[in-house]
């Protein structure tokens, strides 16, 4: 029974890793860079349009959207590394990625 518990503690350890590294950070760093290009394009229309009060107002939105984008990406980012640390996954995944680390061999173990 300890083998079969220690295989499963194992599965669950690298799906986590897995959806983390092929689904999770690839999308939070894709929708960092799409904040940020909103950001830059707010940038752009708010300095190219200076006499136009419309356009500057525009400009100001796209800003303001890129920053909380920006925002709500490394939030979530961060809950996402506290989550990981608070349930103890961070060695796991760890060990998960390089299995000869130190310390690696008791952290699967079961009592």
């Amino acid at each position: 029974m300890g083998g079969a518990q220690q295989r499963a503690a194992q599965e669950a350890v690298n799906f986590v890793a897995k959806v983390n590294d092929i689904i999770l950070v690839p999308l939070i760093a894709l929708l960092m860079g799409v904040a940020f290009l909103i950001f830059l394009y707010g940038c752009a229309q708010f300095i190219m349009n200076a006499d136009n009060e419309s356009a500057r107002e525009e400009g100001r939105k796209h800003i303001l959207w890129g920053v909380i984008g920006l925002v709500v990406m490394i939030s979530a980012y961060a809950i996402i590394r506290i989550a990981l640390a608070t349930f103890g996954l961070t060695p796991a995944l760890d060990c998960a990625t390089n299995p000869s680390a130190s310390g690696c061999a008791q952290l699967f173990r079961i009592n």
